[in-house]
């Protein structure tokens, strides 16, 4: 090698990038090993501050590690189980304990005394349907079920359910209690407050509806670009009149479709009707104006609340 291109000692000796992690490794293995020496040289006493100082750090570093949280099942709800249980008990009968609903309303809860209806007492219930279940304390339920019968009475039976720890088994644990229906609640003031006039927007609607409905014409021509939503099939009705549409927002109630973009809400009372008669329903709608006309945005569902946006 030229006296020129000859490395310097210097040069020569700096290590390359896995020989410098290597030489780093080597010399904390040298250091350690000399601390080991000196703590023993020191005597018993000091070995014992270097273990618990080791020790105090690696419980610092679990401290630190996140802590896994275990959340419970939810308890599952016996509405339906009570559901059954009414519905056989109220089919049953003390005077024939071996029939189906008798054997039934008794293998789900044992203790219970089955009733004794009179002759020519009323018939059973059309349906029996649960309408409000709450959770006790050590896995009790109370659910409330309502029974329907020909002549349009209701009548409201409380049912006390136990369910085990896994709330895979349920036992009705009580004869039922007959109590008043649940109170009519009270509702917030409809947002839709703008009365729509006759014109684009309700004519939009209703030709939609038709489509959506009665399946005259395509859908997909009523809807804003990017919308996707298919027709009732079969069709259920022959025609769909539109009663009333009312909006959440002022823009719906203009007399020409305004600016491009722009985004109403409305509520549309229409009365459909096929070969069985005429039924009154209503629909939520989301409109978007675009080129001059009112396509449709969304079929909503739900009512909207204080007028905000869904």
């Amino acid at each position: 090698m030229s006296p020129g291109t000859q490395a310097s000692p210097s040069e020569a000796a700096a290590p390359m990038p896995g020989g410098a992690r290597l030489e780093a490794m080597r010399r904390r293995v040298r250091l350690s090993r000399l601390a080991i020496w000196m703590v023993i040289a020191a005597g018993p006493a000091a070995l014992a501050v270097a273990v618990a100082s080791s020790a105090t750090r690696v419980e610092a570093a679990t401290a630190t590690r996140p802590t896994v949280v275990r959340t419970a099942t939810a308890a599952a709800d016996p509405a339906g189980y009570a559901q059954v249980f009414v519905s056989a008990w109220l089919r049953s009968s003390a005077d024939d304990a071996t029939s189906a609903q008798s054997r039934l309303a008794q293998s789900m809860a044992p203790d219970v005394a089955l009733p004794s209806p009179a002759a020519g007492a009323q018939s059973s219930p059309q349906s029996v349907t649960t309408v409000r279940s709450a959770q006790r304390k050590g896995g009790a339920w109370s659910v409330t079920v309502a029974a329907q019968y020909a002549d349009g009475s209701v009548r409201f039976y409380a049912v006390p359910v136990a369910t085990d720890a896994s709330g895979a088994s349920f036992t009705v644990t009580g004869a039922p209690g007959m109590v008043a229906g649940p109170a009519r609640a009270e509702v917030a003031k409809s947002p839709y407050g703008v009365s729509v006039p006759q014109g684009d927007l309700s004519s939009a609607v209703g030709e939609f509806l038709a489509a959506y409905l009665t399946g005259a014409g395509e859908v997909s021509r009523y809807l804003a670009p990017g919308g996707q939503m298919s027709a009732v099939v079969p069709a259920p009705y022959t025609a769909v009149f539109v009663e009333q549409v009312s909006a959440v927002e002022e823009a719906a109630a203009g007399g020409q479709v305004p600016a491009d973009g722009t985004k109403v809400r409305v509520l549309a009372s229409v009365e459909a009707r096929d070969a069985d008669g005429r039924w009154p329903l209503a629909y939520e709608l989301a409109l978007k104006a675009r080129s001059g006309r009112w396509e449709i945005a969304a079929l909503q569902s739900g009512t909207v609340q204080d007028g905000g946006a869904r």
